[in-house]
């Protein structure tokens, strides 16, 4: 290959990796709804809807194996050397969990959520691969976070405007409705309403459901995600590399300038997080800073003393901040024991072929306890595994991702770039909340994370924010967030 060529190859990298960073980013934005409620989205009716409401996921679906075949040949001209042995052993694990789904969905209890779920797993498939195999070939990092962070800022945007007046808005509109018999309101927008459940109907006459008013209440914000857990989610996955990038990519604005637009990083992130009012995600928070404040180049007594006060002051405030929701009996954590309970007798009961990909509401449906409220997905990404999928399915998932995410992990030490750290931070507490939430099963975030997981696992290339960085042997990470493996302590061997 002559360098014109090879100078050419590079640039189609280039716009290819924008492209699929877009593409990453419209996810969050408009595919942030279960697979298996798929059925249940219309596709947008109008300029409206197409711009504010969800799209169906196989649109989605379309558009991403166009972007994956586009990424695929420009591998295959780059000319892709033998992988490491470790990633084919990787990669057909990932292939093998991906075929064994296939034979549950033909026992499935219910078909057609087998077959979503399916098309689905082989999406968060050819996510890891691309991020495996093609992002490697450029320094990605700058290309691809572009659309995604500024899907982020929108959904955040939009969570903020939920919590600021819009769901009291809804409330007082939804209540000046039920008053006048539904006046205010356009015929199809009740259909719509009716469909996705706020309205329901009571010997003929439309009401508000309670459960969508309790919500409102709360004001727990979701952006344009399906409810406030996976917000939260998203925000663990790329807030820790988003601080990091909003400080050091500022350095050279005014100080007033700077300053306010590194609030405003953190005013978003960290107030959407708190305003999910996400048990699990500020546990998990709390970990990455534990993680963060570990790995500083500090004396050993000093980094325990950080950590032990870090951990007193986040769980002393976590305790405050949901003493009301503990003292009313912390209602959907036993509402988790239950499904995990039904998950782990369902398991037993169907050890090979599970009930089928995506089924969990049909087994629970039977098996719940009377008082318990309805659910559709185990809040459980692995639980549900073995639930849906037997203990083979389970156990390819665990080893698949488990080894993935200590490859991965093991890479970042070694490294010691930022970038790289701080996403396999946001990386590894994503598949944490997958034990207490269902994001496996969301194609905005299990195509995100999924590809960052993939891109991470591959250590042959250095990371770098900026493509001039690496001709540049004066360019230093920031200072303040270089992460370093931490000192031995004195009488321990070095």
């Amino acid at each position: 290959m002559t360098p014109s060529d090879s100078a050419k190859l590079q640039r189609y990298w280039t716009v290819w990796t924008v492209v699929f960073g877009l593409f990453l980013g419209v996810g969050l934005l408009k595919f942030g709804n279960p697979i298996i409620l798929d059925g249940e989205i219309p596709p947008p009716g109008s300029l409206t809807e197409f711009l504010n409401e969800p799209w169906p996921a196989k649109w989605g679906q379309i558009a991403f194996y166009f972007i994956g075949i586009w990424g695929g040949y420009l591998a295959w001209k780059s000319g892709i050397s033998r992988p490491y042995l470790s990633r084919d052993w990787r990669f057909g694990v990932a292939i093998a969990w991906l075929i064994w789904q296939k034979i549950p969905t033909r026992h499935s209890v219910d078909a057609t959520l087998s077959d979503a779920t399916l098309s689905h797993f082989g999406i968060i498939v050819f996510s890891w691969c691309l991020g495996c195999y093609c992002l490697p070939r450029i320094r990605w990092p700058r290309w691809l976070l572009i659309g995604i962070f500024l899907a982020l800022a929108i959904c955040l945007v939009r969570a903020t405007n939920q919590r600021w007046g819009g769901f009291r808005h809804d409330r007082e509109a939804l209540m000046e409705g039920q008053r006048t018999g539904w006046t205010n309101f356009a015929t199809t927008d009740l259909e719509q309403m009716q469909r996705s459940r706020m309205l329901i109907s009571t010997n003929g006459t439309l009401e508000i459901n309670p459960i969508v008013l309790i919500k409102l209440e709360r004001a727990r914000v979701s952006g344009t995600l399906v409810y406030p857990n996976a917000l939260a989610g998203t925000l663990l996955l790329l807030l820790p590399v988003g601080l990091w990038l909003a400080v050091r990519e500022t350095g050279q604005l005014r100080p007033p300038i700077r300053s306010l637009l590194i609030g405003l990083t953190i005013f978003l992130g960290v107030g959407c997080l708190f305003w999910t009012g996400s048990k699990s995600a500020w546990l998990i928070a709390l970990g990455q800073l534990g993680v963060l404040l570990w790995f500083r180049p500090w004396p050993p007594r000093w980094r325990t003393v950080a950590v032990g006060t870090l951990a007193i002051v986040g769980l002393t405030t976590f305790g405050l901040r949901f003493h009301g929701y503990f003292a009313a009996g912390a209602t959907s954590v036993s509402a988790r024991f239950d499904y995990w309970s039904v998950a782990v007798r369902t398991a037993s009961e169907h050890p090979v072929w599970g009930t089928g990909p995506g089924t969990f509401i049909r087994p629970y449906a039977a098996k719940k306890a009377p008082e318990a409220e309805m659910t559709r997905l185990v809040h459980n990404d692995y639980l549900e595994q073995f639930s849906d999928s037997g203990v083979i399915g389970g156990i390819l998932y665990l080893v698949w991702i488990g080894n993935a995410l200590w490859v991965s992990g093991r890479i970042a030490l070694r490294k010691r770039e930022p970038i790289r750290a701080l996403l396999w931070i946001g990386t590894a507490a994503w598949f944490a909340q997958g034990f207490v939430e269902f994001s496996l099963y969301i194609p905005g975030l299990a195509g995100l994370a999924f590809t960052l997981l993939g891109a991470l696992t591959d250590g042959s290339n250095s990371l770098s924010w900026s493509p001039s960085s690496e001709n540049n042997p004066t360019s230093t990470p920031l200072p303040s967030l270089t992460l370093q493996a931490p000192s031995p302590g004195p009488g321990r061997p070095s």
